[in-house]
């Protein structure tokens, strides 16, 4: 079975009170050939560096990324350590994801919220040391750090990828990062756009706007699963985003903010204890998707197997360089891989297993 470099998914999507079921999710997914496995992290049962190492201990092929962790969360030395560890455990199949994540989370966490400087500092920091740099003196937006070092040998290639939604963010990262993941629920306009504004921050920056890899993000929700899996994966999933960051969302795809306001307003929105992909009963989620135009819900892969993998190609039409299937696991794709494969467009091939390469 051909691999499928331009292809991931998400291991755990979502919430996971049982980790182990990565090692044989991750095995799944290289029988099966997708490309690349990407790690988000919750603070419960998903912590990043703990999933990479047994994603790299389960696999042989399949590429491995962070998509993402938070700088903040870390001290840069062991940050650059984690990503140096994974690069050599891998065989070079690590690329280290970061994001700004929550404002509001690290807030009561007591952490400083991240900011594009702290961001384009830090990575500057894991560069130097993953050339074998000492870091002495360093006072930036990242913190004072009075000596760095890791070990004056190393030579270490390890991508970058950075998670993005809004026009700077993008930009910033078509001027810093070696690959983006976007979001799930982009609108193909939406992913066009965000391209194009990925290679104009690359250009601008002066680097080879393709050197970039950007990846879409697709929530991928056949009609092969049952009702109320495809309730939590869709509209659970859509309407967690719409609890945590609704704003950002509707605002990047130019949808009507009155509709979130009325979510918002909705008694059962508004009193619900916690996220809908989490804990939202069938009734729940039937109530939601009421609530949900479905422009909205159309921003996905659903259908027969042969409609999702239509929906992938769309992905790649509008700019993407990779496709991550989010919400489902490996087996839960297999229907759609083997339609994708039937309408896989020629020269992807050769696209590389780390997901933070472009070439």
């Amino acid at each position: 079975m051909d691999d499928l470099p331009e292809l991931g998914f998400y291991g755990l999507a979502g919430h996971s009170a049982t980790p182990r079921d990565l090692l044989a999710e991750v095995a799944e997914g290289e029988r099966l050939g997708l490309g690349s496995v990407f790690l988000s992290e919750r603070f419960t049962t998903k912590e990043a560096a703990a999933l990479s190492g047994a994603a790299a201990a389960a696999s042989e092929r399949i590429g491995i990324a962070t998509a993402a962790t938070n700088h903040n969360t870390r001290h840069p030395l062991l940050t650059a350590t984690f990503a140096t560890t994974l690069h050599r455990l891998s065989g070079g199949r690590f690329a280290l994801g970061l994001g700004r994540g929550f404002d509001m989370l690290f807030d009561v966490m007591g952490l400083p919220r991240v900011t594009t400087a702290q961001l384009e500092d830090v990575i500057g920091v894991l560069r130097r040391l993953w050339r074998g740099e000492a870091v002495a003196g360093h006072d930036g937006p990242a913190g004072n750090f009075p000596y760095l070092s890791q070990d004056p040998s190393f030579d270490e290639d390890i991508p970058i990828i950075l998670t993005a939604m809004g026009d700077r963010t993008l930009e910033f990262a078509g001027r810093v990062a070696d690959a983006v993941v976007l979001h799930t629920f982009f609108t193909d306009e939406t992913l066009a756009k965000a391209v194009a504004t990925v290679r104009r921050g690359a250009l601008e920056a002066g680097r080879d706007p393709d050197s970039v890899r950007v990846w879409s993000v697709l929530a991928t929700v056949g009609d092969h699963l049952d009702e109320e899996l495809r309730l939590r994966k869709l509209v659970g999933r859509l309407a967690t985003y719409l609890q945590g960051y609704g704003d950002l969302l509707v605002r990047v795809n130019g949808w009507d903010p009155a509709v979130l306001e009325r979510f918002r307003a909705d008694d059962l929105v508004a009193g619900h204890p916690g996220a809908f992909d989490v804990i939202g009963t069938p009734g729940d989620l039937r109530h939601v998707a009421g609530l949900l135009p479905d422009e909205w819900l159309a921003a996905s892969a659903t259908g027969t197997p042969e409609q999702c993998a239509a929906r992938v190609l769309d992905q790649f039409a509008a700019g993407a360089d990779g496709v991550i299937l989010h919400g489902a696991t490996p087996a839960e794709l297999a229907p759609v891989l083997d339609a994708y494969r039937r309408v896989r467009p020629d020269g992807l091939a050769d696209r590389p297993r780390n997901p933070g390469r472009s070439r």
